[in-house]
């Protein structure tokens, strides 16, 4: 099965061997995604939300350029670090998924970088892609 790599313009180079998302069979999967700004460092220090906000838009970028939108998003696997911002994280959540949700998983847990709050990484299925 054929595999499109996924990298948006304006993408910074990973920390780590991977791409920002891979396009196979119609389906996006989205790397995990961290609060970095195109120089890897940690943007929106000690605001989840915000912080929320910026991983969820970095996701979004991904997948509208694999061809998809939000709401083609099936799965999210979170990660966080205190479970006193899950509120706030589920508050910005709830703003990118406002219907139907997509399944997930939520746990806490160190992140690569001490000042990340969160990483996200989602599943979104595009359906076919016209050649």
């Amino acid at each position: 099965m054929p595999k499109s790599v996924i990298i948006p313009a304006g993408s910074g180079t990973p920390i780590a061997p991977f791409v920002p998302g891979t396009l196979a069979d119609g389906v996006v999967y989205v790397s995990g995604t961290l609060p970095f700004d195109a120089n890897n460092n940690v943007v929106h220090v000690g605001d989840a939300a915000a912080q929320t906000r910026h991983v969820l838009e970095t996701i979004k970028k991904v997948i509208e350029t694999a061809g998809g939108n939000m709401s083609d998003v099936t799965f999210n696997s979170i990660f966080l670090t205190d479970w006193s911002n899950y509120a706030a994280i589920n508050q910005v959540y709830a703003e990118y998924f406002p219907g139907d949700k997509p399944a997930r998983f939520c746990i806490q847990c160190g992140l690569v970088k001490p000042d990340a709050l969160i990483e996200i990484a989602s599943v979104a299925h595009i359906g076919p892609q016209e050649a």
